[in-house]
């Protein structure tokens, strides 16, 4: 039984989907586990994690209009809206998706299926510095 962690780090520059699936698959097949379980968290509470179609990038759009109407990007809908009009918009989107995936390796492999990809779901309009950890637990 093995445990390994790994903080990866994605510069985003604005509000849109950015994929680190070939990343994770990387860093599994770098260190060459064989069976286990990969937690993936964001530190963050004004971006998310999603896993979701990475083939037609259209799906991507319609995610973020999607949000950004069930969200939108009004300061006189919010009371906190210290850092901006995305400010409150971003912690509600967050709130709605995730802050951690666990997925299976198996032989080698990041269980994943033919269309999805892993995402960091930036909420924020403005250059962000995020943190993935990646936590395995396996052999």
């Amino acid at each position: 039984m093995i445990q390994k962690f790994y903080n990866f780090q994605i510069n985003t520059n604005g509000q849109k989907l950015y994929e680190f699936t070939n990343d994770t698959i990387h860093w599994i097949s770098q260190n060459k586990f064989k069976n286990g379980i990969l937690n993936l968290s964001i530190q963050h509470t004004s971006a998310s994690l999603i896993i979701q179609e990475n083939a037609d990038p259209d799906v991507q759009s319609d995610l973020i209009n999607y949000f950004d109407k069930l969200a939108p990007m009004d300061n006189k809908l919010y009371v906190h809206t210290t850092e901006g009009k995305d400010d409150m918009p971003a912690h509600i989107k967050s709130a709605l998706t995730n802050n951690q995936i666990s997925l299976s390796v198996k032989d080698r492999e990041l269980l994943l299926g033919t269309w999805q990809g892993l995402f960091l779901f930036e909420h924020r309009l403005e250059h962000q510095n995020r943190t993935i950890i990646h936590h395995f637990m396996g052999e």
